[in-house]
């Protein structure tokens, strides 16, 4: 079982992610989360900017995202610092 305190994107949120950003049908906000979301694949010291966490709040909220967007959006924010989620 993980440390509560460690973070990063396991292999379904990467693998997610990585769909994402290679569906040319994909929104910028949903590739912003997604990116950042891989980008921390592998790592649990890497913190989602502000604007990613912006993103991925959007991308969570749109009802028209789909799932894997909003599992690489789920990543991205849970990886943020408490004080982006707001």
């Amino acid at each position: 079982m993980a440390n509560d305190d460690e973070r990063g994107t396991g292999n379904e949120g990467a693998s997610a992610a990585s769909d994402v950003l290679n569906d040319g049908r994909t929104a910028d906000r949903s590739k912003s989360a997604a990116g950042s979301a891989l980008s921390q694949a592998g790592s649990d010291d890497k913190e989602s900017g502000t604007q990613a966490a912006s993103d991925a709040s959007g991308v969570l909220k749109d009802e028209d995202t789909g799932d894997k967007s909003k599992s690489a959006a789920g990543s991205a924010l849970s990886q943020a610092k408490s004080s982006d989620t707001n």
